[in-house]
């Protein structure tokens, strides 16, 4: 008997009983789906967590002021107080850091905006001419902060979308005057829109100033509250983080047991660790949902095992007039992988449509994956071979006699 009729007789059989076959599939089918829904949420939320940190910029470390202790009392990392960065750090960094290409001091300050009627509460952050390459920050017109403008502290600034749309709605910010607590500031420049940060902080909502003006005409200080850095390469962050902390530790003269007055992040551990995270997530979310599948693997065979039951006879009546015991195995073997792989098919057309569903009910980015797809179908074909290799088994050791007997 040839392969194409084994098939033809497998399907035939399914059909007789086709409530008990779809029953036996629902949990094939269950658990395909499920398994892809939680994949693609996964890659989604691991897609997602990635684009939101290459949003910040690439090769990029933090270099801030820690916390100091002084008769007691001790200061905030980052407190415009804790004064243990200064602009001739930022400057040996750069200059002294063989994995670092680009560096921007940057201090912040929150301030009421005022032009016209119109008024808008944003933060204000000083940098210098490089933080635009440094996140990876194009211009969408205008021109950004020149170093003349640094060092002459030039009252000039460079806006976020937010603050275009809120605060010159339908006008050209361009060479507009708005006030920054009440000081008069020139429009050069407005970013490109750039969105929410990991945090889900709006990233436009900034208004971009050299940081000498923030420092003398906004803050009255002279140090420097945290560093934009950017290592030569991806590769090179880790390096260049090594690089900082020795050399800081060496100008701020600390001695082997003294803690650091300053930090060094690394965007890097952060996209690490949020893959991490996000992977355990879904190899998690995926065994869960991978019971279903073994679930439904044990309900074909309960279901071959009773086809075995009820086709005694048959099989019988065929043995006898020549069907060897393998074309009798590869029959009902056969019939279990038909049931795995129409549920298998079946179950990555529900997986993929809940894919799509997701982000439109309740929001959460998904991502499909091929790998999951195409896995899904083999471990399908798997299940089937796996549990029904024992009914097919026990069909083909049947007595023919016994068989012929069997009411």
């Amino acid at each position: 008997m040839d392969l194409l009729t084994i098939f033809r007789i497998a399907f035939k059989a399914l059909a007789r009983n086709k409530m008990r076959s779809a029953l036996t599939m629902l949990g094939i089918i269950i658990g395909v789906g499920a398994v892809i829904a939680m994949v693609s949420i996964g890659q989604g939320a691991q897609a997602s967590v990635q684009q939101q940190i290459a949003s910040v910029g690439t090769n990029l470390l933090f270099v801030g002021a820690g916390s100091m202790n002084v008769g007691g009392v001790r200061s905030g990392t980052g407190a415009s107080s804790t004064n243990t960065l200064n602009d001739d750090d930022i400057e040996a960094i750069r200059r002294e850091c063989p994995s670092v290409a680009m560096a921007s001091p940057s201090v912040r300050a929150g301030a009421q905006l005022i032009f016209g009627n119109q008024n808008w509460n944003s933060s204000v952050q000083g940098v210098n001419e490089q933080i635009s390459e440094i996140r990876k920050w194009p211009l969408q017109t205008g021109e950004f902060i020149t170093e003349n403008d640094v060092r002459n502290a030039a009252r000039v600034v460079v806006i976020g979308q937010t603050i275009a749309d809120n605060l010159f709605p339908g006008i050209d910010p361009l060479g507009q005057m708005v006030r920054v607590r009440g000081l008069p500031f020139r429009v050069i420049g407005i970013m490109a829109r750039k969105g929410q940060d990991a945090q889900g902080r709006d990233q436009d909502d900034v208004l971009f100033a050299p940081y000498t003006t923030v420092q003398k005409k906004l803050l009255n200080i002279t140090n420097i509250q945290f560093a934009y850095v950017s290592a030569i390469s991806p590769a090179a962050t880790y390096i260049a983080q090594q690089q900082i902390t020795d050399l800081l530790r060496q100008r701020h003269k600390l001695g082997p047991n003294q803690d650091n007055d300053f930090f060094v992040r690394n965007m890097t551990d952060v996209a690490d660790a949020a893959d991490e995270t996000n992977r355990i997530m879904t190899i998690l979310l995926s065994s869960i949902a991978g019971v279903s599948l073994l679930v439904g693997g044990i309900g074909i065979m309960n279901i071959m095992l009773v086809s075995v039951t009820e086709r005694t006879r048959e099989i019988g009546i065929r043995m006898a007039i020549g069907a060897r015991s393998s074309v009798v195995r590869t029959q009902f073997l056969i019939e279990s992988i038909v049931l795995s792989l129409i549920g298998g098919i079946i179950g990555i057309l529900l997986g993929i449509a809940i894919s799509y569903a997701i982000p439109k009910l309740v929001g959460w980015p998904t991502l499909i994956s091929i790998t999951a797809i195409i896995g899904s179908v083999v471990f399908s074909a798997m299940v089937g071979i796996f549990f029904g290799y024992y009914p097919a088994r026990k069909a083909a050791a049947l007595d023919p006699i016994e068989a012929l007997r069997y009411e």
